[in-house]
């Protein structure tokens, strides 16, 4: 019998791995921290708060994102959005992916413990 423990530690290493990209596929349009929490939940891609809010400031530091804050409302937001340099990076991940993706199916399905479709 498989240790869950084990499992549910490699899956999050593999989601740990796309997190970056579902990230940035999701500020094309400005969102705030929360609402992209819930987004990628909504999706099917929960991230954890802990992990999110540095990752954006990460990549915000690195040129990835830009912010803006919005003090209309009760309470300040940060949204942020894709920067030039963001979009450029994110069109050449999707196509990494795109080919990552591929390599993979195409292994897995050799693969003879692979599930049958």
């Amino acid at each position: 019998m498989i240790d869950e423990t084990l499992v549910s530690n490699l899956v999050s290493e593999l989601r740990r791995g796309t997190q970056i990209l579902a990230v940035l596929a999701q500020l094309s349009t400005g969102k705030y921290g929360y609402a992209l929490l819930q987004d990628l939940a909504d999706q099917g891609a929960p991230i954890e708060a802990g992990t999110l809010y540095p990752l954006l400031r990460r990549l915000e530091t690195q040129g990835i994102l830009s912010s803006t804050w919005d003090t209309q409302e009760s309470r300040p937001r940060k949204y942020y959005t894709l920067s030039p340099q963001g979009k450029e990076l994110y069109t050449r991940l999707i196509a990494e992916w795109t080919t990552l993706r591929t390599t993979l199916d195409r292994i897995l399905s050799e693969e003879p413990y692979a599930p049958t479709h």
